[in-house]
């Protein structure tokens, strides 16, 4: 995030100084889509154009885009954005199966779109016949409101991922079934990274959605961590994974509090139209194994807006060695739970067919730790990356994402479909 803001600032001020009109650039295959060209002012001042959103960007590949405000059941105002039919297809009156896209911590529902018409997720499902709907977290650039509270309140912050698949995901799926309007009972989910606990959360300690469920696809699964490697976590979780006096300091706030200036700034510089992509790519894309345009613009959507509350709860499970609920410490846990330790996630209570796409190189889902959560699932089935380097981004910006995993999932629902109308 430092890097790209030292980057941005020091492209936008020569962009300033040599005031000439930037090439246009085509990094999604847009074919002939005109943005909004970054520097047109007739006096040389510089501006800044309106960041493109989730839906102008699904408009944009000619695909119709809906933007949904779902409200939970404590009063948090969700954004969902939603591909209704194909284009391609018109595909408007016939049956479109639902199928729900959840991103990772700090993400948003734009980092199903980065990898363009051709190889991202959302427009693959939505070209094979799925009315397809791309959550957003609570606390994230598009769900930052709630019926009651501001985001200035500390308590618009108090909630962690637990929160985040009890109430949003549920809201999400009920909304969905109800507005797609075709008497359809159940969905198909994917999710990533923190969309796949959100799920394991929800269908553990709400089994009752687990009969709304088609299948479930969770790629780079995270549950258990005792064998997960990311350094950082390693370094802060005996500090930040327990109850002491620093993670008291960081409990219930934003992490990097959202800011619409830098946001823009760092649109606006690494932007789809903008003539420093290049130098952009260089900073979000070393190993040469990912979609540098993809990245480059996840980057700048990127933390997205979260909880610190979402990273304690990692750092928790991490330190504990358990997949349980949220540690408030031991006296507020007799309140909430009735017991001084949380209870664990009692996954052996998910039933519907669950997918888990996993990898030797993830240094978040390691492989002991997704077998150690495979073992309690009754009805799953494992997909283990044959490619040793695929590592926890690559589910979402490997330049064979289509190849690997996205094909592949969709083959699975057409089975899943199929074998319904037979």
């Amino acid at each position: 995030m430092g890097k790209c803001l030292i980057a941005a600032l020091l492209v936008l001020y020569l962009a300033t100084v040599a005031q000439c009109a930037p090439p246009k650039f085509d990094p999604y295959n847009f074919d002939g889509v005109d943005f909004y060209e970054l520097f047109n002012d007739p006096d040389g001042r510089l501006k800044l154009n309106p960041r493109f959103k989730t839906d102008d960007l699904i408009r944009a590949h000619e695909y119709p885009a809906e933007l949904h405000h779902v409200t939970t059941e404590d009063g948090y105002i969700i954004g969902v954005f939603r591909i209704p039919y194909s284009h391609k297809l018109q595909n408007q009156k016939a049956l479109r199966p639902i199928v729900l896209l959840q991103h990772g911590i700090s993400g948003s529902s734009d980092n199903w779109i980065t990898m363009g018409p051709d190889n991202a997720l959302a427009f693959q499902l939505v070209d094979a016949g799925y009315d397809v709907w791309i959550g957003n977290a609570r606390g994230n650039t598009y769900s930052r409101n709630h019926t009651w509270l501001a985001t200035q309140h500390p308590y618009f912050w108090r909630f962690s991922w637990h929160e985040i698949g009890y109430f949003d995901i549920a809201a999400m799926i009920d909304y969905a079934l109800e507005t797609n309007g075709q008497g359809q009972k159940s969905i198909h989910y994917v999710g990533h990274s923190q969309g796949t606990t959100v799920f394991l959360a929800l269908m553990s300690t709400r089994p009752e959605y687990n009969a709304k469920i088609k299948t479930a696809q969770l790629l780079a699964p995270v549950a258990y961590m005792d064998n997960m490697d990311f350094p950082l976590a390693r370094a802060t979780g005996p500090y930040l994974g327990h109850r002491t006096s620093y993670a008291l300091m960081l409990e219930s706030m934003e992490f990097l509090p959202y800011n619409d200036f830098i946001l823009l700034l760092l649109y606006n510089t690494c932007g789809p139209d903008s003539r420093f992509l290049k130098y952009c790519k260089q900073f979000h894309s070393t190993d040469g194994r990912t979609n540098s345009t993809a990245a480059a613009i996840n980057a700048i959507t990127t933390p997205a807006g979260a909880s610190t509350n979402q990273f304690l709860h990692y750092l928790q499970e991490q330190q504990s060695g358990h997949f349980r609920e949220y540690d408030f410490g031991k006296k507020k846990n007799l309140i909430v739970y009735g017991a001084e330790v949380p209870p664990d996630y009692p996954t052996h209570l998910i039933t519907c067919k669950t997918h888990l796409w996993y990898s030797d190189n993830d240094e978040m889902a390691a492989v002991k730790d997704v077998e150690r959560l495979a073992a309690t699932l009754p009805n799953k089935v494992m997909h283990h990356m044959d490619d040793p380097l695929w590592h926890h981004g690559d589910f979402a910006t490997n330049w064979e994402v289509r190849k690997y995993i996205n094909d592949p999932i969709i083959e699975i629902m057409n089975e899943f479909e199929d074998a319904l109308r037979n």
